[in-house]
């Protein structure tokens, strides 16, 4: 079969361009509806059925645990998770000096946590003033999956500032010393921390990393540490993930750790591991020994007929000692039931002693199935944090290595799915025992895809919303005709993929602006710290936006189309009432593809100024018509002149629907007077009219009521009176040998919209 290939007219949503698509999303199909008449359909591990008809569980996030350290008694890790969705007691929120949240993490936490988050920050800014740099607070999680958000202000480094990063590390070194120490302050066990000031903020992502977990082992080692026991690096994206990586390696590998207390050494490890985040469930696999571990529950694997008859009973009663068998031999149960200890000279709390049977009997993986089950209902019934497993039935049992690890992982996933208390999870796997260790990580390599890649359903999910960073999901454009499809795709992907810090929004809706609007702009520019300049300029409207960060401009912009995209609404509708009020009509428009283009009588006209004519498309629109023929009758004018306008791509369906307007088609240089230009050679047009070409340019051809005609002038935004009478004036402006000005679209009819290409 061929390979799946992709369309040309996809974009790949991955880093600053996923970013901007989630910031936008809920408008950005009003946007291209309304300007190319299409629409975005995206889909991809990120977006796979998430449009919500009904509200359904979520998938469960992964999270993938990269390394881990332990500090001075604090266990120090680095994941790749979503934070939006990581429990633990506390997580820390990159904020700016107002707490407004409304970008990157700041925006990924608020929208996972609800109103109340914002509301809350509102709040104490309102009482006690905004953050400084550096500071950090504890407030309220909202419906964040865990006790206290912590919000930290790291500091902010301008592309235009010099590279001196003094005085912005000891700032960032501030903000996650703070963290930490309110984290403390609180009694919590565990804190998240992302990589403060990085990504929006400016910070460069290795310089950040080396200063958080620098702070971190400082923190670890000479602070009075009584209740935090881990802090947990979490990061979305792949690069900030590894140079956090790389950073702890480099940091608590090179350096001996001591405590506070006394000469304590910091124990450093790298071991093998591989976590997946179920829910409030975190599975891990890991190396070691059974009975060594320091969960509140240990699994046997027993058998009622001899107690010590596997290598792992073994190994658990003889560190746990004589007294942990005598109190097995006193119970009477059976096979594929759970007996519970005391945990004697063990680690734990209690061990639950699983006695299963050989595989050969065909109850046989029901009863392992079951028996991972029950474990975990008990711990989690008796509000146990934490339970190790042994990979059990690959020994006496005859249990291949690859059906222990799926019946174990998918009893886990089961769990899971009903659980809403957090539960550690590991799977213990003896060191030297490689191929099983192999089968667990294939399995829990195929779970991470699963959670990933939900298979789909009728009912979609709500919009999965992390918004912060590594993304396979692909926006693929679709509309009624490739001309549309190509315009579409050309100006989204020059936003999403070519974002810059400086872009120009030019449209002569600008100047219907109101006091609604100017409000909108003003929190805009609030919202992404972005500056934006109106320009009017000979006749044409211009925004120019600017900002440090390129993804909040990109939003801004976009924010920005879609309150023109609504003005332009608004305003279609009120001129398609106002011609159904002068003719009694219903305004009814169609566009109708002409047949072989190119053998048009205008073809040859074209192809002289280096066009080739590719579609023509007649426009039908009776009360345009009406209206047409009623100014002819008042203007006492039968003849009409046949001429062009070049327009913009998203304006050939507003002609076709209420006719030509002034906000349409400005020229370069109304040299001529502020009216609704016209010319009768192509070439014309395609001088006063000098607009960017992506890859199609369009003309709209019409008949056109120049009546009466008068010289033009640049000033003029009437015609001049013909004589002393200035009630009398004349019908419209010439310049430029075929250059005609009407002020008012009723003088002209739209005919056809010609579509072409530059040869």
């Amino acid at each position: 079969s061929l390979p799946n290939m992709a369309s040309p007219f996809d974009i790949l949503l991955d880093g600053p361009s996923f970013t901007i698509w989630k910031s936008c999303e809920l408008f950005l199909n009003d946007i291209l509806q309304s300007k190319f008449g299409c629409v975005a359909i995206v889909s991809g591990t990120a977006s796979e059925g998430y449009r919500s008809v009904m509200p359904i569980k979520k998938p469960a996030p992964v999270s993938e645990k990269r390394f881990e350290a332990l500090v001075s008694g604090v266990k120090v890790s680095v994941h790749k998770a979503d934070l939006s969705n990581f429990p633990v007691d506390a997580v820390v929120n990159a904020a700016n000096e107002g707490l407004q949240h409304f970008g990157g993490i700041a925006l990924a936490l608020s929208k996972a946590g609800g109103p109340q988050i914002q509301e809350d920050s509102d709040e104490y800014v309102r009482k006690f003033g905004v953050l400084k740099t550096g500071e950090a607070i504890a407030l309220p999680a909202g419906l964040l999956p865990c006790k206290v958000i912590i919000h930290a202000v790291g500091p902010k480094i301008s592309r235009h500032s010099p590279p001196n990063f003094h005085h912005p590390a000891q700032l960032l070194e501030s903000a996650v010393l703070n963290s930490l120490r309110t984290a403390e302050e609180c009694c919590l066990k565990s804190v998240a921390l992302p990589a403060i000031s990085s990504g929006l903020f400016g910070y460069p992502l290795p310089r950040c990393a080396d200063s958080i977990v620098r702070t971190v082992r400082c923190f670890c080692e000479k602070s009075q540490v009584k209740y935090l026991k881990e802090i947990l690096l979490v990061n979305i994206d792949d690069r900030t993930v590894t140079e956090m990586e790389k950073a702890c390696k480099r940091i608590f590998s090179t350096h001996s750790a001591s405590s506070s207390a006394g000469n304590k050494t910091a124990k450093t490890y790298h071991s093998s591991t591989h976590t997946v985040q179920l829910g409030t469930v975190r599975l891990t696999l890991k190396q070691g020994q059974i009975e060594e571990q320091q969960t509140d529950v240990i699994v046997n694997t027993t058998d009622k007929d001899c107690w010590n008859s596997g290598q792992i009973s073994q190994a658990i009663l003889k560190k746990a000692g004589p007294k942990m068998e005598e109190e097995l031999k006193s119970t009477r149960v059976a096979n594929g039931s759970i007996i519970t200890t005391g945990p004697y000279n063990l680690h734990c709390t209690e061990v639950y002693h699983a006695l299963c049977i050989s595989k050969f009997n065909h109850k046989a993986h029901q009863i392992l199935s079951n028996a991972v089950s029950e474990c975990l209902q008990s711990a989690a019934a008796k509000s146990h944090q934490s339970i190790s497993f042994p990979a059990i039935g690959t020994g006496g049992l005859n249990f291949e290595r690859d059906e222990v690890a799926q019946i174990m992982t998918t009893a886990v996933l089961e769990f899971a799915k009903n659980s809403s208390k957090k539960m550690e999870v590991y799977f213990v796997i003896y060191p030297s025992d490689h191929n099983t260790f192999k089968a667990f990580e294939d399995r829990m390599r195929s779970l991470q895809l699963e959670t990933l890649n939900p298979p789909p359903t009728k009912a979609v999910t709500e919009q999965q919303d992390d918004g912060m960073g590594d993304s396979t999901a692909k926006l693929s454009v679709s509309g009624s005709s490739e001309e549309s499809r190509q315009e579409a795709y050309a100006w989204l992907s020059d936003i999403l993929i070519h974002p810059r810090v400086m872009r120009e929004i030019q449209n002569n809706f600008i100047t219907h602006f109101g006091e609604e609007e100017y409000l909108q702009l003003t929190k805009i520019i609030r919202q992404n710290n972005v500056a934006i300049e109106e320009f009017l300029n000979q006749g044409v409207a211009r925004l120019i936006l600017n900002g440090d960060f390129i993804v909040n401009v990109a939003v801004a912009c976009l924010a920005v189309e879609n309150m023109l995209c609504k003005i332009q609404k608004d305003f279609v509708n009120e001129e398609a009432k106002l011609l159904s009020s002068y003719t009694n009509t219903n305004l009814q428009y169609e566009r109708r593809e002409i047949p072989n283009p190119r053998s048009h009588f205008l073809a040859t006209t074209f192809w002289s100024a280096g066009l080739e004519i590719v579609k023509i498309e007649s426009v039908e629109n009776p009360t345009l018509r009406m209206i047409f023929d009623l100014k002819k009758n008042q203007m006492k004018s039968f003849t009409t002149g046949r001429m062009l306008q070049r327009i913009p791509a998203h304006f050939c369906d507003m002609v076709s629907h209420i006719g030509f307007q002034a906000e349409f088609a400005p020229p370069d240089e109304p040299a001529q007077g502020q009216g609704i230009y016209f010319t009768g050679k192509v070439s014309t047009a395609m001088n006063i009219w000098s607009q960017a070409v992506s890859e199609y340019i369009y003309f709209v051809e019409a008949d056109v009521l120049t009546g009466k005609s008068a010289p033009g002038k640049p000033d003029l935004i009437l015609p001049p009176p013909v004589d002393v009478d200035p009630l009398v004036r004349y019908d419209s402006l010439s310049g430029g040998g075929d250059i005609s000005v009407i002020f008012t679209g009723y003088q002209a009819l739209p005919l056809h919209i010609i579509t072409c290409k530059k040869t």
